[in-house]
């Protein structure tokens, strides 16, 4: 921490609420001592539990982006028992953008941890995320999406349990947030991680955290916002962090493991003739591949090497050799 460049305007120790910046230190020609301000609001009220709820990592991301936003807005010290750490835009210049990386250093901000403390913009908000606040965290969830070029459906990513006390933390997260869908890596995670990102950064730190993946298509998808507002509140309830929300009856979440992705192989528009959910044998043609630039020319039949069900897809139709079209996953065979 004592190395860090990044110097805030909320006071994590203070009660209240309190709202201002992340400082990251920008010299540029139009400002020669400018500074890029990354959005926090620090809750909190008395004992508990701290959680870190952290959004635009990546920023053409936007449903954690608006619904972390809101708990800033809406949530007051009255309401809150513990600490709550809000950073609903954590790659500011990436999300002023649009952008899966930041415009300025090129930064894949999910790739970067655990940065560096006197680095590029990115690295150094890697380094701040993973250094100064996590520590500061019992528990954390990550919010993605598919960004421009992927949609998922409402879906919780969460590591193995490397300790009873650890698996507890991550069932009662998982079963809280009640996502449709659960992607649960079958290995990985733990405080030797070497993970380059969030996940791995509170893995390290030793932090119980989950993260989603919420819609995409560079667009905000309502039914996907509203499971995300219901399932950070109920994860606030299940802690003792809101304790007068009442959560509904839950709806229930399917455990996938993820199995493989369906790439193209050449460039085209991208037929999809699978969605989200759909099941999928291995062999069978998912999508067409067509060539409206060559006269004559057959579309491509693109067959699944896999069999399960579609967890993601693309979400453009322009598409070049190396593009993701599916993500394949099948059923765990636990319940949730």
């Amino acid at each position: 921490m004592s190395k860090t460049l990044i110097s805030s305007d909320v006071d994590f120790a203070a009660e209240g609420k309190h709202s201002g910046y992340l400082r990251v230190p920008h010299s540029v020609d139009n400002s020669a001592y400018g500074w890029l301000p990354v959005p926090i609001t620090v809750i909190r009220n008395g004992e508990g539990p701290t959680l870190v709820l952290s959004a635009g990592v990546h920023g053409d991301e936007y449903e954690g982006q608006v619904a972390v936003a809101e708990l800033a807005t809406e949530l007051s010290p009255e309401h809150i028992r513990g600490r709550l750490i809000l950073l609903p835009m954590v790659n500011l210049p990436a999300a002023k953008h649009g952008r899966r990386i930041s415009p300025l250093d090129s930064g894949n901000l999910n790739r970067l941890y655990p940065g560096n403390p006197v680095g590029s913009p990115s690295e150094m908000i890697a380094h701040y995320h993973e250094e100064v606040i996590l520590p500061l965290a019992d528990y954390a969830v990550d919010l993605h999406s598919g960004g421009s070029s992927l949609h998922y459906p409402a879906t919780l990513l969460r590591g193995p349990g490397h300790t009873p006390q650890e698996e507890a933390g991550l069932q009662i997260l998982t079963e809280a947030f009640d996502l449709p869908y659960a992607w649960v890596f079958t290995g990985g995670g733990g405080q030797n991680s070497t993970a380059r990102t969030a996940m791995g950064a509170a893995n390290r730190k030793g932090v119980i955290n989950v993260m989603a993946e919420l819609g995409g298509r560079n667009a905000v998808t309502p039914g996907i916002l509203s499971y995300t507002r219901r399932g950070l509140r109920r994860i606030l309830n299940v802690l003792g962090m809101l304790p007068d929300y009442v959560p509904d009856a839950s709806r229930g979440t399917r455990l996938l493991n993820a199995v493989g992705v369906i790439y193209s192989y050449d460039e085209g528009l991208f037929e999809p003739l699978k969605g989200i959910g759909d099941p999928v044998s291995e062999g069978e043609t998912v999508a067409q591949l067509h060539h409206p630039d060559t006269p004559g020319r057959a579309p491509d039949h693109v067959q699944s090497a896999f069999g399960g069900v579609v967890l993601a897809m693309r979400a453009m139709a322009r598409t070049n050799r190396g593009d993701a079209l599916y993500q394949i996953a099948q059923d765990t065979g636990r319940d949730a």
